[in-house]
């Protein structure tokens, strides 16, 4: 799993953003994936 876009440039600070968003994102979900599976467990 990569999290880098290693095949394009943002052009813009906008699009730089939203691409740093968009890697975030995944980041944010699996933390509360795990934090379910853990309170789960206990």
């Amino acid at each position: 799993m990569a999290f880098s876009p290693t095949d394009v440039m943002p052009l813009t600070a906008r699009a730089e953003a939203l691409m740093a968003l968009e890697s975030f994102i995944p980041f944010v979900i699996l933390a509360l994936v795990i934090a379910r599976a853990v309170s789960l467990l206990g």
